[in-house]
Order: C-alpha cells, then structure tokens, then sequence
C-alpha cells in the first residue's frame, strides 16, 4: 500500500451524511468516508451538521452569515437555505485556498454546488469532482468559464459521463459501490419493496400502480422529501396491501428489501446511477425497474428486468417473471459490478496520479 493520503471530503451542505440517509448521495459519502479512513488514509469531510461522528473524520461546521437588514430586503436576495450553502462552500474555499496545500493532498468535490468547481483555480491542490446528477446551469458555468479546467471529473455511470460530454469531456466513469458487508442477502418473500426518497422523479406512486396491477403486496421506505407529492400521489394509494414503512435506518431498510421477492425502482427522471438497485442486488432481491439513466448498466437479465419508461402496466407484467429469477445471480452481480473495493482503488488512484 502507497503512503495515507491527506483528503478533503466536501458533502451537501443540505442534509447531514448519516443514518437514515437523505439519499443516495448522503449514502455514497458517507460510505465513501469510512472505507477511505478504513484504508489508513486522512480523511476531513465538509458536510452538514449532525454528520455521523463515528466516522472519524472532522466536520466542518455550516456558518449562516450575518446579513444587514438592507441586505435582506434586497430584491435579489435568495432564500435563506440557498445563502446559507453558498456561504458554506465560499468560506470553506477560501479556506482550502489560503494554505490547504499545506495540510492535504487532494479535495474530493461530492457536492452539487457550483463553487468548489468555480473556485477549484484558486487552490493550489489538485480538485476531483464527481458528477452524480445531469447537467445543471450553475454548474456548466462553473466549468465553461475556466479556459483550462484544473478539475479532474469523475462520473457516477457510463450514462452521465456521457450527459456530461458537451461541459466536462473525459469524465473517468468510478461507479458507486456499496458494502456488501452490510448489505447482507436475504431470503426473500412475499411482498413486492419500493426504497427511495419520496419525490416525483422516484415515481413511488408508479410503484404502488403497478403493485396493484401485478397483484403483490407492496412496502415502501424512505424520506418524504416533498410532502405535497406524497399527500396527493402516494397517501391516496395506501392501503390494501400498500405500505409505508416510514425512514429506516440502513440496517432495518436491509432487512426490508432482502426479504421482498423484488424490488421496483421506478424513476421519472434519467437515474445517474440508482444506487437502491445495486444495494437490492446486494440482498439477493431481483429488480424489476423504468428503462431509464443508467439502470442498464447495472442490470443484467439474470438479475433484472426493465420496462419501458413510466409504464405501470408493463412493469406489473415483468413482476412474475422477476420473482423467479435467481437470487444467487442478483448478488453476485452486486459482488462484482458494485464492489466497494473497486470504486475505493479507483478514486485512490486518481488521487494518488494528481497529488504532488
């Protein structure tokens, strides 16, 4: 093994990395976080307040500033989670820009935010940043307004790498993988499992259609992260073998998905990676999910089946056929083509090629 590297870790500045996650970027983190430290390396992470402390790491706090009265009555004064964010990661820069050369070796940029990318010149260290989303307008500009790009891009699938071409050409595809330590397999049953964050583009409420349809019971877990879609499209749809399981923690959630029979992952929008399909490969759990981003590239038909794009009735119909399909093969899937041992080697490599 090549010598500890010093790493900065930078997170949301929204939602802390801990259990029960917000999501699969909190999820990807913080694994990203304990296995790196569990590797020997020295590992400071940038993220929310009431980020998991066990992870040994250090956490920088989130500072609101102290605007004036006439700067809050401005008209282009944004809300006060945006303010906040944007003080977040302008104060940490600044930071890591007076003498981070000093104390590390290489920042890692997990964040959706558009300034550790704007102010990655400033730094005299080198910046990987993952792209774990599609293209957004703050952070295109980020990119296109450098000449001569200093980041180094990493992207979570084939699938964004190559939604990312036109801005960020050469993204290293590094996908997420997951511990299949803790993501351990299970038996199966009998009922149908839904996990995710509970907004539009997850499309639970196609989940509990084609549940329905498909004659299974379904059990759903995750954070309601819009209350309004779940009040008018999923709460209408509870009940008579639907269920809402509330936030699990990882260890209950495992549970859950290892004993359904499959799990649905049904999103309205290109998935950059789905990181629930490969932790339900993980617990032996057949897929059946939307043609849609990057879920074909985890799936295989020996251990998933894809319907077209938000088409209930054609998800219900593949139900059968996925039930039977061979647990052993989902998780040798998760074993081989979501290792946790893979992506940590390639982001340590990447590290390792840039750091001085």
């Amino acid at each position: 093994m090549s010598a500890p590297l010093r790493i900065v870790l930078i997170a949301s500045a929204r939602f802390p990395v801990g259990e029960p996650f917000a999501g699969g970027l909190e999820a990807h983190t913080w694994t990203l976080a304990k296995t790196l430290s569990e590797r020997g390396h020295h590992v400071e992470l940038f993220a929310a307040p009431g980020s998991d402390p066990t992870l040994k790491v250090h956490e920088l706090p989130v500072h609101r500033p102290v605007l004036s009265t006439a700067a809050r009555a401005d008209v282009s004064m944004p809300d006060a989670v945006w303010m906040a964010e944007h003080h977040a990661y302008l104060r940490l820069m600044l930071d890591l820009a007076r003498d981070g050369e000093r104390r590390f070796d290489v920042v890692h940029n997990n964040s959706l935010h558009h300034l550790p990318v704007a102010m990655a010149p400033a730094l005299r260290l080198p910046v990987v940043t993952t792209l774990h989303t599609p293209p957004t307008p703050w952070l295109e500009s980020a990119v296109q307004a450098q000449e001569c790009c200093p980041v180094t891009f990493t992207a979570v699938s084939a699938h964004m790498a190559e939604a990312w071409h036109a801005t960020a050409p050469g993204a290293r595809v590094v996908r997420n993988g997951i511990d299949t330590r803790l993501w351990s397999p299970g038996l199966g049953g009998p009922y149908l499992v839904w996990s995710g964050r509970l907004v539009p583009e997850k499309g639970a409420h196609l989940a509990a259609e084609a549940a329905r349809k498909a004659g299974w019971p379904l059990r759903m877990a995750g954070p309601m992260g819009d209350p309004r879609y779940f009040a008018d499209r999923v709460e209408p749809l509870l009940g008579d073998g639907v269920e809402y399981m509330g936030h699990l923690g990882r260890d209950d959630l495992a549970r859950l998905v290892g004993g359904a029979a499959v799990a649905l992952v049904t999103p309205c929008w290109d998935e950059p990676y789905g990181l629930v399909v490969a932790e339900a490969l993980a617990c032996g759990t057949p897929v059946c999910g939307f043609d849609r981003g990057a879920l074909g590239e985890i799936l295989t038909p020996d251990c998933g089946l894809l319907a077209p794009a938000d088409d209930a009735a054609a998800l219900a119909a593949l139900v059968p056929e996925a039930v039977r399909l061979d647990r052993r093969a989902a998780r040798e899937r998760a074993e081989h083509f979501c290792s946790l041992d893979t992506m940590a080697e390639r982001y340590t490599a990447i590290y390792e090629e840039l750091a001085p």
